[in-house]
């Protein structure tokens, strides 16, 4: 085996060595500097107006006083999206129950009417024969859809009779007939 001679070896050692102490001292000093670099950034930022009319500014923060839910971040989500559909089926039932006459009054077509509630129907019947264990009973009942369809033509009769009194009660200017535009002559 081939020696390396005493200085050579000695060199090497001294330059791991070097290596190993420059990479500490640049570690620490980072770290040392690295608190006051942050706050001249702030500083900085502050004097340029970059914090000024933030949202939330001069208000408390929300949530200060109150336990620690783990789960905050879930129940600020759902805020901020407005994400709905995430109740228990029974809850979900209620709810979309109590919205369903004001959702059959905005379509205009018995045969739509007639699927919006066989669909409403269906996810009832559903929800009934499923396991609802932990969950909120279901008392939600389905709707009978002939009933249902007559109620919904009766409210729409009324909204037109009422749209007609509104109509008929205030003088309307006749209306205008206009030439149509390939009738138009161009006038100079």
């Amino acid at each position: 085996m081939e020696q390396r001679p005493q200085g050579e070896v000695q060199r090497a050692r001294d330059e791991a060595e070097r290596r190993k102490r420059s990479t500490q001292s640049a570690a620490a000093a980072r770290i040392a500097h690295q608190t006051s670099w942050v706050d001249e950034q702030v500083r900085v930022a502050m004097a340029r107006g970059e914090f000024d009319d933030l949202p939330g500014a001069g208000k408390p923060l929300e949530g200060l006083g109150e336990q620690h839910d783990p789960d905050w971040w879930v129940r600020k989500l759902v805020e901020r999206e407005q994400i709905t559909g995430v109740l228990p089926p029974s809850l979900q039932l209620r709810k979309d129950d109590a919205l369903l006459d004001g959702e059959l009054d905005a379509l205009t077509v018995e045969a739509e009417v007639r699927r919006v509630l066989e669909e409403f129907n269906a996810r009832v019947l559903r929800a009934r024969y499923t396991v609802q264990d932990n969950q909120p009973p279901l008392v939600t009942q389905p709707r009978d859809v002939e009933a249902e369809v007559s109620a919904w033509e009766e409210r729409r009769a009324a909204r037109r009779a009422a749209a007609l009194r509104r109509t008929s009660g205030s003088p309307a200017a006749p209306p205008v007939a206009r030439p149509r535009w390939w009738r138009r002559r161009r006038r100079a």
